[in-house]
């Protein structure tokens, strides 16, 4: 007896696995990559109308993160991607962004780049440490009660900061406080706004609360 022809995959499976939520998460990740693109932009012709563009970007960031689980909820429907696809939205749109943000702004020196750079790896470890751990922090609904550390789009208060600075004039040479030259590099004390933020999210002392 033949054996019967194998079966056909269905063309587009990863987008039928999708539960409504992805889509909003995904508008998450599409902000905050038009975010970097619009300050890459700011950075090659010093067009102002492309920061504020990507300093746009991030309040609607905002609002498709809280959006995705509001509408999970809602509709008692989650996919099994929506977890770590969450995660990686949030990497883009309050790790990286909020990185290329700075540096397009001036924060340019050795050790501006190194706290960058730690900021962006707290933020992932943040996220990491959070989808790994959730399960022990949940209680017996199955809600996590707590974050460990700041959630990651807290980083937002720093953008906030530096679109403030933008919007006076105090960005590139004329960062407030100036810049340090500390050993064979410069850094301008406001990029330690970042490294603040980023120990904050990976501290294991600080619980906040889940809404």
């Amino acid at each position: 007896m033949d054996d019967p022809p194998p079966k056909r995959r269905a063309h587009y499976t990863l987008l039928r696995s999708f539960a409504a939520a992805d889509f909003i998460t995904l508008a998450n990740a599409a902000s905050g990559t038009a975010a970097i693109f619009l300050a890459i932009t700011y950075v090659d012709g010093r067009d102002p109308r492309a920061m504020w563009a990507a300093l746009a970007m991030f309040p609607l960031a905002l609002a498709c993160d809280m959006l995705d689980g509001t509408v999970a909820r809602w509709r008692g429907k989650s996919s099994a991607l929506g977890a770590d696809l969450d995660s990686l939205a949030d990497v883009v749109s309050f790790g990286v962004a909020p990185a290329v943000v700075g540096f397009s702004l001036g924060l340019r020196g050795g050790w501006d780049a190194l706290i960058l750079v730690y900021f962006v790896a707290c933020g992932i470890s943040r996220l990491a440490r959070f989808n790994a751990t959730a399960e022990q922090l949940a209680d017996e609904t199955g809600k996590v009660k707590y974050y460990e550390g700041t959630p990651i789009p807290t980083s937002l208060l720093v953008v906030a900061v530096l679109a403030l600075a933008f919007f006076l004039g105090d960005v590139h040479q004329s960062f407030w406080l100036g810049s340090w030259p500390i050993g064979p590099c410069v850094m301008h004390p406001v990029t330690l706004l970042y490294a603040l933020s980023g120990t904050a999210m990976i501290s294991g002392t600080l619980h906040i609360p889940k809404p």
